[in-house]
């Protein structure tokens, strides 16, 4: 039974020797770990990998053990007595909404700044300096939440929260090989999305372009965790996150090193992987890359488009994921390039050639005129378009022509009176339609302002803006996303309830309040939209 639920720690060297040496929850606790989470003791399965234990682990284990099978035994007591719930981040922050947003975003800043629990027993990794959270459910740190985060913070002028916040990165790709999905053993097997480069280059603003090269030994580590493993892949293989195609191209995709249920929703991938008809270690793996992805969950994974159990993540090479990695390739390069390395920033911008040159061969679809996933198993484009198709137009990876076409998909498949929606197809998963993501409106502004597209890219900007801002007259609260359909509608679909908090809402507003000159209770007129 203890067998079932150990993440995996194959002492697998791109993970690094202190991940080896850490437990988890599901290994702290064994047996007691799956039948609290089987049984639904809470009714959020992230609540008990988050808790705090009253006593040394292996204590309550010991006595679990010689209490469980008693007639008289009652798990619910049990855990209670031994184990203290943690509590959301921003449940008992009250604003007074007659402020405004720009004035309950401040608030928020040090409402969700965080100094990591070092209590024993807890899954929480501690960290050498203070950060922000994204509120409810959400009380570690999360990788690429904390760019568009950042963007807030830099409205804000909290510039030392920003240093702070990479700073803690950087001691995690030191320590650990990598950015884990957030501060918690159960995530150190997977990473997020890496905007790390983007947030060495938001820093470099401030503190000016040396900081790109007292970051450069984390860049490289950063990139040789994702590349791990493509020095002696072979055409038609993937290993780990990359994958090398038959005509010997090199793309990414999003991978995680263990094989087994997530801990923080243990019931849910058990029940989940019972009803497909992959092997259940493959099915944990795909559902775990998607939670890499940050979309967790989305039709862009799913082989039918429509159910979980048709989960195929590690089958794609997303446009996403390497657009980012041709980003971190050119600031790797400009590292180098500041430090007078000639040669290995040439190196550098070679990969990054090469990799544009790939998205634009296997990701572009000319038919759609859109970028588009690659199924690199199937050998074709994947059907299911999102809003990601707006990635290389942030990253300038797209001509003006791609650009254009591009634009009008957006405005003619996504835009919708709130936003602009994650995907097409309404299967009841939260990173799909109708639901609005802040990092994807911003993402998709940006990419658009990249190529003078500024009517398309202001009008979701606005749109964006007055649906925060009648939830918050509503509500008093920003959510974690938004039902960009209808503004009197709450988002939905998912593993959990609504959050609110929310980090990256709170930074992507207040950044596109300040580029498009909106002021706090300033109503966004119908007419302009």
């Amino acid at each position: 039974m203890m067998k079932k639920v150990l993440v995996l720690l194959a002492l697998n060297c791109s993970l690094g020797l202190a991940y080896a040496q850490i437990k988890t929850p599901a290994q702290l606790y064994g047996n007691l770990f799956e039948e609290v989470q089987m049984q639904k003791i809470y009714p959020d399965g992230k609540t008990f990998p988050d808790a705090t234990p009253r006593r040394d682990p292996e204590q309550i284990v010991k006595e679990y053990e010689a209490l469980k099978n008693k007639p008289d035994f009652n798990l619910a007591d049990f855990v209670h007595q031994n184990f203290n719930a943690p509590v959301g981040s921003s449940i008992i922050f009250k604003t007074d909404i007659k402020e405004g947003i720009r004035k309950h975003i401040d608030t928020l800043w040090n409402v969700l700044l965080r100094v990591a629990d070092t209590t024993k027993g807890t899954s929480l990794i501690p960290l050498p300096h203070p950060y922000i959270v994204p509120g409810g459910r959400f009380r570690e740190v999360y990788y690429w939440d904390s760019y568009f985060t950042m963007l807030g913070l830099e409205e804000s002028h909290r510039y030392t929260v920003i240093e702070n916040i990479i700073k803690n990165f950087a001691y995690l790709i030191d320590t650990y090989g990598h950015i884990p999905n957030g501060n918690r053993t159960y995530y150190l097997s997977r990473s997020q999305p890496p905007f790390f480069s983007l947030m060495v280059e938001l820093l470099a603003k401030t503190k000016g372009p040396q900081t790109l090269v007292t970051y450069q030994s984390e860049l490289v580590k950063e990139y040789r965790y994702w590349m791990n493993g493509s020095d002696t892949l072979k055409p038609g293989n993937a290993f780990e996150h990359v994958v090398r195609l038959g005509d010997g191209t090199l793309l990414n995709r999003y991978y995680d090193a263990s094989d087994k249920p997530r801990e923080e929703s243990y019931r849910e991938d058990v029940l989940e992987a019972k009803k497909s008809q992959q092997k259940p270690e493959e099915f944990y793996r795909n559902i775990r890359a998607a939670a890499e992805s940050g979309w967790d969950f989305s039709s862009r994974w799913l082989a039918d488009g429509e159910h979980l159990y048709t989960i195929q993540t590690t089958n794609i090479a997303p446009i996403d994921l390497n657009s980012l990695l041709y980003h971190l390739e050119t600031v790797i390069a400009k590292s180098y390039q500041i430090k007078g390395d000639k040669k290995t920033a040439s190196l550098y911008l070679a990969k990054a050639f090469k990799r544009k040159a790939a998205i634009n061969k296997y990701c572009w679809n000319a038919t759609e005129g859109c970028f588009a996933d690659y199924n690199w198993k199937l050998k074709t484009q994947s059907p299911q378009i999102s809003i990601a198709t707006a990635y290389p137009l942030f990253f300038m990876l797209a001509d003006m022509p791609q650009a254009k076409k591009v634009a009008a998909i957006v405005k003619g498949n996504f835009l919708q009176p709130g936003g602009v929606a994650t995907t097409q197809l309404k299967t009841g998963q939260q990173w799909d339609r109708p639901n609005g993501w802040a990092p994807l409106q911003y993402i998709a502004i940006t990419g658009l302002h990249n190529y003078h597209l500024d009517s398309l890219a202001k009008l979701i900007a606005l749109r964006w803006v007055k649906i925060n801002n009648d939830a918050f007259e509503q509500t008093g609260k920003l959510m974690e996303k938004y039902n960009t359909e209808n503004n009197a509608a709450k988002a939905g679909g998912g593993e959990y309830p609504l959050q609110d908090g929310f980090g990256w809402t709170n930074g992507v507003l207040l950044k596109l309040m300040n580029t498009y000159k909106i002021k706090s209770n300033e109503k966004v007129l119908e007419s302009t939209l």
